[in-house]
């Protein structure tokens, strides 16, 4: 470990913040780029001018039953087909070829559960009870095509439940484990799912909450849910249901292990659902050799993987398709050790993170902004006591991460000496496209970089759709990738209207706003709903959130429109100051100078509302839908997915009480 590290102090750390803040580049340390697995800048150019090619490149890392016949149909766009004929299987390719290749004693996970407990999970162990667990399925009456759901925390058996659907052809569709039963009985209803994998109790933060009563209160009206899993992780006592419901444990000894059976190509892999807007959710549905390709590629070159010597540790939940892509199938199929963790980055302290990194050497760390923020408003001194010499590389996800948070994360965490990669990417497209390749590029602070090999993006006018070379527009994707969504489950018509009528059936609109520079560095903006028009100007609400949290004082900030008479919208900014921060009328009126040096007068917020925090998912998410509820002043919706829902109730009060 680094000796300025070992020595943080918040002092230091703001001044060494403000001797960067505006070097607009970082270029990868010396001494990781001279070991990176990537060093040849023209590896874009050569994918660009065979993209097909180069994905059937990649496909043929993997482990194929029966070779594609067709690369890429595009006959039926958007309704696009990769690697056509060919027939796969996933648990086979995360599994049983790592096994057979002499690496069963190989860790695939090391697991934390929150209250200090520690369970080591090979990839032998892993596929025994994995092909267990398929056996358990059929045994349950489950067939290929059928879909499964689960809600389970993080725990192991997550990713046997997933890994077991892959192996016989079942389609997953995973509920993250902080959505309530009421949400996890809608999207079992119009998924029509046959099979719930759910557990008796969840913990969080040294409580324990029932989830099997929830779920009984919640599913007993869903016709099609035969059978009900669940898994003892809690130690509470629960009901079960004669003839629907059994014991995981049980239901895992009592079967035979199955094969894994060879699947096509385009057969459908999961349904994840979108959360969080107040309209029916949708239901995003990925596919099989393709999404494999994608996120097995993008792992190994995002993170510059070494499978041998890397400790690989995301922070996001199963439940996202973060956790999805870069905690199951991605890390697995690269035959990568992961650490995962059962709880919040707080409990049982605010230095458990760099307590997991000390301990496991994690050398390769994926999170999200809001977190790096939450870390930054904690303080210097929960990192400090930790070695994080192991550290190799630092990645960012979720939303665009705002200079300050990336510089406090090159400075503090990676001492420095890791390159730090801000990732774009959504749900639908499956995998990371946009980002550093973090041997070769240059790091510009709040952008996410340049298109991954095999990627292409663009930014076109909102109005003409012509594609702006440089300056601001919408985001678009104008070429298929392996790893895009194939249609929204059961609902192919809003398929084609939400992605595929902006641009045409050959261009998916992303639904971001972002501008493309000079240099072709790409910076997302945000969603185009999150574009605030005052005065007929439109301004972006992570650029107005960036310009505050560069006052020494702000930890966190989050900024929505408000209807307003004279200007048409207002900016309401809601700000969360570090400890020992002072929030009073003077600190706002220094934001409001910060945000009139950086953007302008017209970016000033018409209120900023101080607060102790942000209402946000148990994933660290922030929820603006619900502060956009408080500052209209309308009931606030569903705010059973919030990690603290006590949060918004009592900034709803502090909000009217100031009004």
């Amino acid at each position: 470990m680094t000796q300025n590290v070992r020595e943080l102090t918040e002092e230091g750390v703001e001044a060494r913040l403000a001797e960067v803040l505006g070097q607009e580049r970082f270029a990868p340390p010396v001494t990781f780029a001279d070991d990176a697995e990537i060093t040849d800048p023209g590896i874009r150019a050569r994918a660009a001018a065979d993209p097909v090619g180069y994905w059937e490149g990649e496909a043929r890392k993997l482990r194929w039953s029966t070779p594609w016949t067709t690369a890429l149909n595009d006959a039926e766009a958007p309704f696009y087909r990769w690697f056509e004929g060919g027939r796969i299987n996933i648990s086979d390719n995360c599994l049983d070829r790592h096994v057979e290749a002499g690496l069963g004693d190989r860790v695939a996970y090391h697991w934390h559960g929150e209250e200090g407990e520690e369970r080591d999970v090979t990839y032998a162990e892993l596929l025994d009870r994995t092909a267990r667990f398929a056996g358990a399925l059929r045994a349950l009456g489950v067939r290929e095509g059928d879909v499964v759901g689960i809600y389970l925390p993080m725990i192991p058996e997550v990713v046997v439940a997933m890994l077991a659907c892959t192996r016989i052809g079942a389609i997953h569709n995973v509920v993250f484990g902080g959505f309530s039963a009421g949400s996890v009985a809608e999207r079992m209803e119009i998924s029509d799912a046959k099979v719930l994998v759910t557990v008796d109790g969840s913990r969080r933060k040294g409580r324990t909450m029932p989830v099997k009563p929830e779920v009984d209160s919640h599913m007993g009206h869903l016709a099609g849910l035969e059978k009900v899993v669940v898994v003892r992780h809690a130690g509470i006592d629960v009901d079960m249901t004669d003839g629907r419901d059994v014991w995981f444990d049980e239901a895992l000894d009592a079967a035979d292990p199955v094969d894994p059976v060879p699947m096509d190509a385009e057969a459908p892999l999961f349904i994840l659902y979108s959360s969080g807007s107040t309209a029916k959710p949708k239901g995003i549905q990925h596919t099989t050799g393709g999404y494999l390709t994608a996120i097995t590629t993008t792992h190994r070159q995002a993170f510059d993987l070494k499978p041998d010597e890397d400790v690989f540790f995301c922070t996001a939940d199963v439940g996202w398709v973060t956790g999805h892509s870069y905690i199951v199938y991605g890390p697995l199929a690269n035959a990568t050790t992961s650490v995962m963790y059962e709880g919040a980055p707080d409990y049982p302290h605010k230095g458990i993170w760099w307590e997991l990194v000390e301990r496991r050497k994690v050398t390769k760390l994926y999170t999200a902004p809001t977190a790096i923020r939450a870390c930054m408003k904690w303080g210097v001194e929960h990192v400090a006591p930790h070695d994080l010499s192991s550290l190799k590389l630092l990645g960012s996800v979720g939303e665009p991460i705002n200079p300050k948070a990336w510089l406090w994360y090159w400075h503090v965490i990676g001492g420095e000496r890791c390159p730090v990669i801000d990732t774009w990417w959504q749900t639908e497209t499956g995998a990371i496209v946009v980002t550093s390749l973090p041997g070769i590029d240059d790091a510009k602070p709040g952008s996410a970089g340049h298109p991954l090999p095999g990627f292409e993006v663009d930014v076109r006018d909102a109005e003409t759709g012509d594609v702006v070379p440089e300056g601001e527009g919408l985001l678009a994707i104008p070429r298929p990738w392996p790893s895009m969504l194939r249609t929204l489950y059961g609902d192919p018509d809003r398929y084609v209207s939400t992605y595929w009528e902006r641009f045409g059936k050959e261009t998916y609109f992303v639904g971001d706003s972002a501008r493309v520079d000079a240099d072709g560095y790409v910076w997302v903006i945000g969603r185009v709903d999150d574009v605030i028009n005052v005065s007929g100007h439109r301004l972006s609400t992570a650029e107005v959130e960036s310009a505050i949290v560069a006052h020494p004082q702000v930890a966190e900030a989050a900024v929505v429109a408000r209807a307003d008479d004279l200007t048409g919208q207002a900016i309401i900014a809601y700000v969360t100051v570090q400890q020992g921060g002072d929030p009073c009328d003077a600190l706002a009126d220094e934001i409001n100078g910060e945000i009139a040096e950086r953007i302008g007068k017209l970016a000033r917020p018409k209120r900023i509302v101080f607060t102790q925090d942000l209402p946000k998912t148990r994933s660290g998410k922030i929820m603006r839908r619900l502060l956009r509820d408080i500052a209209e002043d309308r009931d606030l919706g569903d705010t059973t997915t919030l990690a603290d829902p006590g949060v918004v109730a009592t900034l709803q009060e502090q909000y009217r009480a100031g009004a």
